[in-house]
């Protein structure tokens, strides 16, 4: 027997609906591209992406067509988003930090029609336009005056495409199972993947995340989205904060600390979300103008591991309550937070601390389980180790165009992190599986390592990978970024650590680099760092 209710499909067009008939005075402000700040509202965003949608249509733009953005969080990258969506193509975020082999692959492979691009990154696709013979046309996200010359087939500025256009065009109706976005993984083995997410997908994820243990957005939230939206879906805030009726604030290409900092102030943020090395970056601003942030509230703090004294201080210093979460392109992509629940508000600040240092929780909608490497379930007692697995409304069951079964029998889908769940449901990654160190037969948390070598005075940046050894089969070495002007050695940090990790945790030696390698998304790769330091000899 079927329950007698009404079939109201899951589209992200129904959210830009009802934000902008119940929040439509709310306000979207944008650091543009172009230098000024720019106000319009949640009522204007939908007028807009409705001509964006009829533009595409008019262009001859068919449902199921791959239409790629590459591009900052703002206004105009936001009407592309619900534009594509709302008339049925797919939207695809490129993520301008790829090497140019790897966007070449990702832009063929998805066989994208149009891209919406800023001023910024037009010089990136114009060194590979040549080899990208599915891309019929180029829309800079500006206007006349700051389009620049460029050889780009068909490029046009976004405010002349609209011309002619008007608002008056109705969404697409279709399958709430229907592709809606198109993001590739980073790639750091083979080529990148790519994850197809539906409207159902997305919609339910932005749901998800606005549980309030999750980002809890309220019509009263002011929220700064500082992760890329070329970062698995901005984190669902491009959904998330419009269904909340929350304000947005989009920063461009503004990321540095007094950048961020004049939105968090000016436009009075409470919630913000972004890597650890974005809010690091800040605090060093903070520091450096003995400034204070009074109407912040809470941090999302994502995209790597974070590092305890970022925790420490925004919230003993800042008054900020930090919520440290996990997730995955493959998850759409938030997996667990950090929040804290009723189980642990009797412990003591202490004791909070080194919990929030862990991935977190998960919410409704997201399974996990850790299982050694014959599959079998590990305890939630905070100590077993194991593969974690994951399954939901809203993490991939296979990669776009890509034959490879990723799900096992049950549907559970490996991260490929290593991991421990306790007996309240927090899980921590102890490694990546291909980064894990294995020493004497035990397993060594490179990330536990680098978190604690963090916070050594003069240490700005820390790895951990495992070389070969004789006896152990491999030992950690610590490789470290000073600070400017700092002059820490390695006894000072081997000091450091003593007594804050297990004795035979301790890397048996450590290098100092003037940068430590990044993949596109931001994370630290060990890859490269194994290659770079293929023949060092540990001392």
């Amino acid at each position: 027997m079927l329950g007698l209710m009404q079939d109201w499909p899951l589209l992200v067009s129904r959210i830009l609906d009802h934000a902008a008939l119940n929040h439509g005075e709310r306000e979207i402000v944008t650091r543009s591209v172009e230098g000024p700040i720019r106000r319009y509202t949640l009522a204007d965003l939908r007028r807009r992406s409705l001509r964006v949608a009829k533009a595409l249509e008019r262009d001859g733009v068919e449902s199921g067509d791959r239409i790629a953005t590459m591009a900052w969080n703002t206004d105009r990258h936001v009407e592309a988003w619900f534009g594509i969506m709302g008339m049925g193509a797919v939207c695809h975020t490129l993520n301008p930090r790829l090497f140019a082999d790897q966007l070449v692959y990702i832009v063929n492979h998805a066989e994208d029609r149009i891209v919406f691009v800023d001023l910024t990154f037009v010089p990136v696709l114009q060194a590979v336009a040549d080899q990208l013979p599915t891309v019929e046309k180029y829309i800079v996200l500006t206007d006349a005056e700051h389009m620049p010359e460029t050889p780009l087939r068909g490029a046009v500025d976004m405010e002349t495409w609209l011309e002619g256009v008007d608002e008056d065009y109705a969404w697409k109706q279709f399958d709430e199972n229907t592709a809606a976005a198109l993001c590739y993984t980073s790639g750091t083995t083979g080529h990148p993947k790519g994850v197809l997410y539906s409207h159902r997908s997305n919609v339910l994820h932005g749901m998800m995340c606005n549980q309030p243990d999750v980002l809890g957005l309220t019509s009263l939230d002011t929220i700064l989205p500082v992760v890329p939206m070329f970062h698995a879906n901005a984190w669902a805030i491009a959904y998330s904060a419009p269904a909340a009726g929350a304000k947005m604030v989009l920063p461009g290409a503004g990321m540095d600390g007094a950048s961020l900092y004049e939105l968090l102030d000016t436009e009075q943020v409470t919630n913000s979300a972004a890597v650890p090395t974005v809010w690091l970056g800040l605090l060093q601003y903070l520091d450096q103008e003995q400034k204070k942030l009074p109407y912040l509230n809470r941090l999302l703090i994502g995209g790597a591991a974070c590092p305890p004294v970022l925790i420490r201080r925004f919230e003993e210093d800042f008054g900020v309550e930090v919520c440290h979460g996990w997730g995955m392109t493959e998850m759409s992509p938030v997996g667990t937070t950090g929040k804290m629940k009723q189980a642990t508000m009797g412990l003591d600040h202490e004791a909070q601390l080194k919990l929030k240092e862990k991935q977190g929780r998960t919410p409704f909608m997201v399974e996990m389980k850790v299982v050694d490497s014959d599959g079998a379930e590990q305890p939630r007692d905070g100590e077993s180790f194991g593969h974690l697995l994951v399954r939901g409304p809203a993490i991939a069951s296979a990669y776009f165009r890509h034959d490879e079964d990723i799900l096992d029998a049950d549907g559970w889908f490996d991260t490929g992190d290593i991991a421990t769940i306790d007996e309240l449901g927090y899980m921590q990654i102890t490694d990546r599986d291909k980064d894990v160190i294995k020493s004497g037969g035990e397993w060594i948390s490179s990330i536990e390592v680098e978190n604690v070598a963090v916070g050594c005075p003069g240490v700005a940046e820390a790895a951990v990978i495992g070389l070969p050894h004789p006896k152990w089969s491999e030992r950690p070495l610590l490789i470290i970024v000073r600070e400017p002007g700092s002059e820490v050695g390695k006894d000072e940090v081997l000091a450091y650590l003593d007594g804050k990790i297990a004795n035979w945790w301790m890397p048996d030696d450590v290098a100092f680099v003037d940068e430590i390698p990044h993949t596109a998304t931001g994370k630290i790769s060990k890859l490269d760092l194994r290659r770079q330091f293929a023949d060092f000899k540990l001392g």
